[in-house]
């Protein structure tokens, strides 16, 4: 009996995770997760211990598993990176975010397997030229990312395009742009969680938050915009790209609207029924050139591939992260 399998990298991760409950709602499907949990204590595995899993990868097996069972790989979505925007070690971030990329797009390319991986906004760098998700050549090699996480990305993209240009590609390729996902499963990340997350035991506890000072005389402190998307809507895309296989190309995943950090925070406070409490804190001078001051995504390519389902508004997706998760026993989707 041929089995109907999606293989996720980083299936065990904050992104990636969400994917495999979304995707595990469907009984049909065989979901295989490649990942490293590491030391159990962190609670990563937690991420994916309520839904059903056909099978668990170590990332050093990936490629061994995929030859013997391809035939049965319907899709592989490739969540699997390094996403630290303040990690020092260049090689390490190109290796997994371009290389292993690269060789993951060859092997669904060979073998006839779809492919969607994640992109990054990092890759628009600070903006100056817009947040159109354009896919031609020339507008994606005009982009400049501010660190090596988002120029790792940025290259990525360029390579899919240019292999998709001379008919080298897998039947499907997505590569989705994330703007700043907020929601559930955060936990491990730590220093890397959303701000929601690293805010809500402070607002839990009846505390004030920090936000950081602006430092550009027309933004007020607070008032840096970010687009915050909320997890689930990642996940919708990605179901939704699994049955629409026709949809190729780079897309930006944002909620279409830019909000402040203080917008933010107020609605995890008033999430919680408290009374906000902000203050604002210097930024590290080491990434004080390199900050985003705003984000929005164009969301109208992904309209017109046939996406109609409207992205969650911030009071809704912080009203849901907060009371179904982050202020239970369990937090974990």
């Amino acid at each position: 009996m041929t089995r109907r399998i999606v293989f996720v990298t980083g299936g065990a991760g904050f992104i990636g995770s969400n994917i495999v409950a979304r995707l595990a709602e469907d009984r049909g499907l065989d979901i295989v997760v490649c990942d490293r949990l590491r030391e159990a204590e962190l609670g990563k595995w937690r991420n994916i211990a309520k839904h059903p899993i056909g099978d668990f990868v170590a990332p050093d097996d990936m490629f061994d598993w995929l030859e013997k069972r391809w035939r049965d790989v319907e899709l592989v979505v490739h969540m699997a990176a390094v996403s630290s925007t303040t990690e020092p070690d260049a090689d390490k971030i190109v290796h997994s975010n371009f290389t292993l990329s690269r060789d993951l797009f060859r092997w669904c390319a060979d073998r006839q397997r779809r492919l969607v991986y994640a992109s990054s906004a990092a890759t628009y760098g600070a903006g100056d030229q817009g947040f159109v998700d354009d896919n031609s050549y020339e507008a994606l090699s005009a982009l400049r990312p501010l660190n090596t996480y988002g120029w790792s990305k940025a290259l990525f993209d360029l390579f899919a395009v240019r292999q998709a240009s001379r008919d080298y590609a897998p039947p499907q390729w997505v590569g989705l742009k994330f703007f700043n996902v907020y929601g559930p499963n955060e936990e491990h990340k730590h220093s890397m969680k959303s701000v929601a997350s690293q805010i809500w035991p402070h607002v839990r506890d009846g505390h004030a938050v920090q936000l950081f000072q602006s430092y550009r005389p027309d933004v007020p402190d607070g008032g840096q915009k970010r687009d915050f998307v909320y997890v689930r809507d990642v996940a919708d895309v990605t179901r939704w790209l699994y049955d629409n296989p026709q949809v190729n190309g780079i897309y930006n995943l944002g909620s279409g609207q830019a909000r402040t950090f203080e917008d933010l925070a107020r609605q995890v406070f008033a999430a919680a029924g408290k009374t906000a409490q902000i203050d604002y804190t210097p930024m590290p001078p080491a990434i004080r050139d390199k900050y985003q001051y705003f984000t929005e995504a164009r969301m109208e390519r992904l309209v017109e591939a046939g996406y109609s389902a409207p992205m969650t508004s911030l009071e809704d997706g912080i009203g849901d992260y907060v009371g179904r998760f982050l202020s239970q026993p369990d937090p974990y989707r």
